[in-house]
């Protein structure tokens, strides 16, 4: 008989350190890539995988992600497939999530009403390509309770990391352990240690004793990664899955492996700049194993003018549906749908979302622009990094970041 697999993608969380583009969204209804939001790509994961039984577990300003799942993800329900966002219901009590584990505990009825033999656990904001079906393979064949997906980090950064320790056969977890300044390597591989992806696969009536336990524990921050999974460690119940194993079709030697955790301005402009290279570090034109989002009605791009300098041109840089480039020049950036570059304007190493109106003769570099910001004509951003400071937000990295609807003084 078939195996049958419920998949949870966990999807409440605030992203502090992504503001202000989480000012006014959950942090996997944060749009990515020109076209797509940072849930899209678990989802797609999972579906591509044949996993098409998902519940999507909202809590923080879910309205934006919610809408997003509600119009995008939609599945026939004649074999009782579908993709369906839950808000926190408070079903326990007048209280909120206290956690990523207690959000699932407190959706226990989900689980009982499908009855599946194993439960998948999946975050809802990083960026990679993988192959759940492969996962779960290994996590029966190891006759374990749960299995932690890990991706391979040299273990001079074992200090950035929740860094898995394993036992002699590579296979086991012996403890997880956060941030190690005193990490070892791995027994296959001295110079590199397991960083936890946050993706998980648990045998059902295994993670449901695991979660009520935890709920009976006044001390527990109820949280996946850091109560859930140690419990399975310390009875030797808990299975590690190497990342380089998983085989994703179409993939690439360039982007096989390729894993971001987009948690900071930085990472998060980074994994863009990723995607725009000749050969892309993260390649979004893989048809093999697609990431799907919500198909609007965008006219194509359009580049106009072509007149001495009044030349309208896009250099290095992914255009989306609906965007304008006018008489203007954008390089190394990523431009979003209904997006207008006027005339004599430069955009360089950007990402520009969706409505963003750019005036002539304006001048943007090395910045994150959100939803329907309208840039003034001959207006300067990232060019005096100590003026920007004084009017907008600032990454670590210098990149200049203006939240949603910001107004921009000229």
């Amino acid at each position: 008989m078939a195996r049958k697999v419920l998949a949870i993608v966990l999807a409440g969380g605030e992203g502090k350190r992504l503001m202000p583009l989480t000012a006014d969204r959950a942090k996997p209804a944060v749009p990515f890539g020109g076209l797509y939001r940072l849930v899209d790509f678990a989802l797609s994961n999972l579906v591509n995988g044949g996993y098409l039984q998902i519940v999507v577990l909202t809590q923080y300003k879910s309205h934006s992600l919610d809408r997003h799942i509600t119009r995008t993800w939609r599945m026939s329900n004649l074999l009782g497939n579908y993709i369906t966002p839950v808000p926190a219901q408070q079903r326990l009590g007048p209280r909120w999530f206290a956690g990523s584990a207690d959000a699932i505990y407190q959706n226990l009825n989900l689980i009982y009403d499908e009855c599946p033999d194993y439960v998948i656990v999946f975050g809802a904001d990083h960026i990679y390509r993988m192959d759940p079906r492969q996962m779960v393979e290994d996590h029966i064949a190891s006759g374990a309770g749960a299995t932690v997906a890990a991706i391979r980090q040299p273990l001079s950064m074992a200090n950035q990391f929740g860094v898995i320790d394993v036992t002699e056969d590579g296979r086991r977890i012996r403890a997880f352990r956060e941030k190690p300044t005193d990490a070892q390597g791995l027994p296959d591989s001295p110079d590199e240690v397991y960083a936890s992806m946050g993706n998980y696969v648990f045998t059902t009536q295994a993670l449901i004793d695991a979660l009520q336990r935890d709920a009976q524990d006044l001390s527990s921050k109820h949280d996946m990664g850091g109560n859930i999974i140690p419990m399975f460690v310390e009875r030797g119940d808990a299975n590690v899955y190497d990342f380089r194993d998983n085989q994703v079709p179409g993939s690439a030697d360039r982007d096989r492996g390729y894993w971001r955790d987009v948690g900071t301005l930085d990472s998060f402009y980074d994994a863009h700049m990723d995607l725009i290279a000749i050969h892309p570090v993260f390649n979004l034109y893989n048809y093999e194993w697609p990431i799907y989002t919500e198909n609007q009605p965008w006219p194509p791009a359009k580049f106009v003018h072509g007149w001495q300098e009044r030349l309208g041109r896009a250099i290095s840089s992914m255009v989306a549906p609906g965007a304008v480039i006018s008489g203007s020049l954008v390089e190394n950036s990523v431009v979003s749908p209904n997006v207008h570059v006027h005339s004599w304007a430069h955009v360089e190493g950007s990402v520009l979302m969706e409505g963003v109106d750019v005036g002539r003769h304006a001048v943007i570099r090395n910045a994150i622009i959100d939803k329907n910001v309208h840039i003034p004509e001959g207006t300067e951003i990232g060019v005096d990094l100590e003026r920007d400071r004084g009017r907008y937000t600032v990454s670590d990295n210098g990149i200049i970041v203006i939240g949603k609807g910001q107004i921009v003084k000229p």
